[in-house]
């Protein structure tokens, strides 16, 4: 197939990509490579993505809030299928770049959602999050719980994005499917997550920052599960659930080809445990600097993934100190640390 990938040269993109060239598939990658973070390790994905040796893989340098840009973009290479990974991510950054969000995850979804209903896409995929459960706090998160408490813009734009997608499932038959990632880490992972500046301090001998006193629990989930999920949720397109219930309406589904899933490790884990991973993993033991919570953050999280398993059969089961070594791994490799 041909399959269009947004965030290309992203933590999820690049594994995402890799994963479908290497199936015989052809990627068209889009990504504006903005300074959100280190701009040369995006590029060092996309060294990995065009120097991979198959073949299949081109690369457009343009911003999804670009309408006219991804409107020719869509009209040109006519990809079968979009997985949307674009997004200005973050929930801490979204308290003082409000205007990043909209432009990236509201404008820019907008324009997704254009190409896909005028060029006969087959089938939509993109990144939602586990921060649109918000202030929920019955543990583990369902496809079926209400989300109508989100307690950052960045959650509410992932909110609006799912919205959007059943609107035009429901009046473009659209088929679109919303994943909501859970605290995705591994190799190649984004430099402002935990994993990447705990590691980066410890092997500089600095302290690290624990929020909430280290009272956090999150649902740690390996890209290479994340990836998994993701490619077996494009190759089979969201339909409208026949027994959806307009009197007692299920958010996880719709009489529109529209679908909802959780993908998790299903296994949430103490913050602390996950930093004593780390300290296993680098051989060495940090020191604590705690904090207290931050605004826009929530205390716990926990998926869960029947609903995934049962659509497509999988559910992620990486451990968090295979996932944490193997991180350790990488970032030792590329930064000679």
């Amino acid at each position: 197939m041909k399959i269009l990938i947004t965030g290309a040269a992203g933590f999820i993109g690049m594994h995402t990509s890799l994963r479908l060239l290497a199936r015989g598939d052809e990627v068209v990658g889009v990504d504006n490579l903005n300074d959100y973070y280190d701009v040369s390790l995006k590029k060092a994905r996309l060294k990995r993505l065009t120097g991979h040796g198959r073949g299949g893989f081109s690369f457009h340098k343009i911003d999804v809030a670009d309408a006219v840009g991804i409107k020719a973009l869509f009209e040109k290479e006519q990809p079968q299928r979009v997985i949307h990974l674009a997004a200005q991510a973050g929930v801490r950054y979204s308290l003082s770049h409000p205007q990043a969000y909209i432009d990236s995850n509201l404008v820019g979804f907008t324009n997704i959602l254009e190409g896909c209903r005028y060029n006969g896409v087959e089938h939509l995929a993109y990144a939602s999050s586990s921060s649109v459960y918000g202030g929920n706090t019955r543990l583990p998160f369902s496809e079926h719980d209400n989300i109508d408490h989100p307690v950052s813009l960045y959650a509410a734009t992932k909110k609006a994005n799912e919205l959007m997608a059943h609107t035009y499932s429901h009046l473009f038959r659209l088929p679109t499917t919303g994943l909501r990632f859970f605290t995705v880490y591994g190799p190649w992972g984004r430099p402002d997550m935990a994993l990447f500046l705990f590691t980066k301090a410890m092997l500089e001998g600095k302290p690290i920052d624990i929020f909430n006193h280290g009272k956090m629990v999150r649902d740690f989930t390996y890209v290479d599960d994340i990836v998994e999920g993701v490619i077996r949720v494009i190759d089979k397109p969201a339909t409208a659930n026949p027994a959806f219930d307009a009197a007692n309406p299920d958010p996880g589904t719709s009489n529109a080809p529209y679908r909802v899933f959780n993908i998790g490790n299903n296994q949430p884990t103490p913050l602390m445990d996950y930093i004593e991973a780390l300290e296993s993993a680098l051989g060495r033991t940090a020191q604590k600097n705690y904090l207290p919570m931050q605004p826009g953050d929530v205390p716990a999280t926990a998926a869960n993934t029947d609903e995934l398993n049962a659509w497509v059969g999988f559910k992620p089961n990486t451990p968090v100190k295979v996932g944490v070594a193997r991180f350790v791994d990488w970032y030792r490799d590329y930064y000679k640390a």
